[in-house]
């Protein structure tokens, strides 16, 4: 598994190494011990979640959860394409609003480690996309929170102005403006 920096610190894209055959393929597609030794951080998945988006510019997100259930995600495309998007919102952060996007799809085998204190959402690139994501947390809906995907705020480039389909939760979602994050950013020692 390489596992590589992206432009927001502790954001990170997860390559897992594919063995073809006759048969088909293996992968790892992740290992605790490989992530520990290269990015000094320990995970416990404690829940994984699988979505179908039928149609192609779906958008699911920007969401959260807070503490004490606060979630990191791995996430993976396992049929279609996604743009998956990551925000910063640790207060204090110097990269606090700043976001990251990364393409994910069947194909690429490329994940997407999204720790806690980000704005987590994607579009669909393709329909009928299955995306899987392991989660540091189990779902705790009071915990659970949104903030509007296409905040002018955020500049994010999703490559579309309307979803094809979107839930009620992600069109009412609260303004980035308008956001009160309960996160902090504490720097590296």
């Amino acid at each position: 598994m390489n596992i590589e920096a992206t432009s927001l610190p502790d954001v990170l894209v997860l390559k897992p190494r594919r063995f073809s055959d006759a048969r088909g393929y293996f992968m790892e597609t992740f290992r605790e011990d490989i992530f520990r030794k290269e990015t000094a951080t320990t995970v416990h998945f404690m829940q994984e979640n699988q979505s179908l988006s039928t149609q192609a510019d779906t958008i699911r997100g920007l969401h959260y959860q807070s503490p004490p259930y606060a979630q990191g995600k791995l996430v993976r495309c396992i049929q279609g394409a996604i743009l998956d998007v990551a925000v910063d919102i640790r207060k204090g952060s110097p990269h606090y609003g700043q976001s990251i996007a990364v393409e994910l799809t069947a194909e690429n085998d490329q994940q997407l480690w999204v720790p806690a204190g980000f704005l987590h959402g994607f579009r669909t690139l393709k329909d009928d996309t299955i995306v899987s994501y392991k989660c540091t947390s189990t779902y705790a809906p009071n915990y659970d929170g949104a903030v509007l995907w296409n905040d002018a705020a955020l500049n994010i480039d999703w490559g579309i102005l309307e979803p094809s389909i979107m839930s009620d939760k992600d069109q009412t979602a609260t303004p980035f403006s308008e956001f009160q994050t309960p996160f902090k950013y504490k720097p590296a020692s």
